[in-house]
């Protein structure tokens, strides 16, 4: 039904992916496999809806805090993932990362502790710093099968502490593409409920899991937590800017709007970035699930290429995302000569897994969300990077 096979020229477009390449891997000629956005054109549910308010021609100031947007929000929680998400404790943000630094800095004070699940997304720690909290890390453990477990002795030694104020959940996790289990949700909320730790989950990555999601509201023992989301990565319209969050208390509600608000001068939300959102979860569903058969195929193909390349490496495709994260520790290869072998000779950016922290050594980070000859190519040119560098030390 949808076409996610044809390539969309995206250069000339102001896209960081390919425009601006340049500033981190400094080369501008390169087919890029970096940031989290996709190469697909939207569905076309969302489409319609935005060339329909583009016609109307007038760009006034907007609200989001009506029956539209946060109903749109709670059926498709309803719908999706069997959960009842009450609308009036949903906010607004114009992104998950601008919500979490507030509810940060509501729940923290200066020099307090946020706990995270590491390798993590690079914005976590970046946030963290920058708000003058420490950020407490909990390594996951890689499994023989290649699968990534919680530390659980170390997680709650860490969730102990006097300081750690606040757990930075994300679910599904970036990069390793963890999907939570109830177990798992259940065993982290008894947990932080016992240290009185409270939880921010980051779910932006909830519709492209390929086992099941489970919103942190299904675990939840207390009323000490917010689920952070947005229709950005599923449905690839993170340039219309816009998120919400689910707060469960009141008072945290209030306090955020205030932020939002008053502090920020950021009520007024893009037009297009609501009207993308309720397009998307009221029409979108069909769209999703190609969706993601496709990136399931793309990751079943890079697993596929790797593993009869190297057995050794033994690459699990992940429970969720498009994102393939790929250890080649067992290879011990010289992971800055790989860099400059797939930006000089191969002409390809893929992200180096250091950049997500220090157990990220060892490890690329992959995005898949395009087309499958687009992806040919990104494997093809890490095979045969890989290759040279074997050879030469030989």
């Amino acid at each position: 039904m949808f076409d996610f096979s044809t390539p969309v020229n995206r250069y000339g477009t102001y896209c960081t992916q390919w425009d601006y390449v340049a500033d981190r891997f400094g080369c501008d000629d390169l087919l890029p496999f970096t940031i989290s956005d996709m190469d697909f054109a939207v569905a076309p549910c969302i489409q319609q809806a935005l060339l329909t308010r583009l016609d109307h021609a007038v760009f006034g100031y907007s609200r989001w805090n009506h029956a539209d947007f946060k109903d749109a929000i709670s059926g498709w929680f309803l719908r999706r993932y069997h959960s009842n998400i009450d609308s009036n404790s949903i906010v607004y943000g114009p992104s998950v990362i601008y919500i979490i630094s507030q509810l940060v800095q509501l729940w923290t004070e200066v020099g307090d502790g946020v706990l995270v699940h590491t390798p993590a997304y690079d914005a976590f720690a970046n946030m963290v710093s920058a708000n003058q909290r420490q950020l407490l890390t909990s390594p996951l453990l890689k499994t023989q099968a290649g699968s990534y477990e919680i530390d659980w002795p170390q997680f709650e030694a860490q969730a102990a502490r006097s300081e750690c104020k606040v757990l930075l959940l994300c679910s599904p996790q970036n990069p390793t593409g963890r999907v939570w289990t109830r177990d798992e949700l259940g065993r982290m909320a008894q947990i932080c409920h016992q240290y009185s730790v409270k939880v921010i989950s980051d779910d932006i990555h909830m519709d492209i899991a390929f086992s099941d999601y489970i919103p942190w509201s299904q675990v939840a023992i207390d009323q000490q937590w917010a689920l952070v989301s947005s229709a950005s990565k599923s449905f690839n319209i993170p340039a219309l800017t816009g998120a919400y969050a689910v707060i469960a208390e009141q008072c945290t509600q209030q306090g955020y709007l205030t932020q939002l608000k008053s502090a920020h001068g950021l009520s007024s939300p893009s037009i297009l970035g609501v009207i993308g959102h309720i397009a998307a979860y009221n029409d979108g569903e069909a769209w999703l699930v190609s969706l993601k058969d496709y990136l399931h195929g793309n990751l079943e193909y890079v697993a596929e290429q790797l593993n009869q390349a190297f057995p050794e490496l033994n690459y699990q495709v992940p429970q969720g995302t498009y994102l393939a994260w790929i250890d080649l520790n067992l290879l011990q290869i010289d992971m800055d000569a790989l860099q400059q072998l797939l930006i000089n000779d191969h002409h390809v950016a893929i992200m180096r897994g250091d950049t997500y922290g220090v157990e990220g050594v060892g490890y690329v980070r992959l995005n898949v969300g395009c087309p499958r000859s687009k992806v040919e190519i990104g494997v093809a040119a890490l095979i045969a990077a890989l290759h040279q560098l074997i050879d030469s030390n030989k």
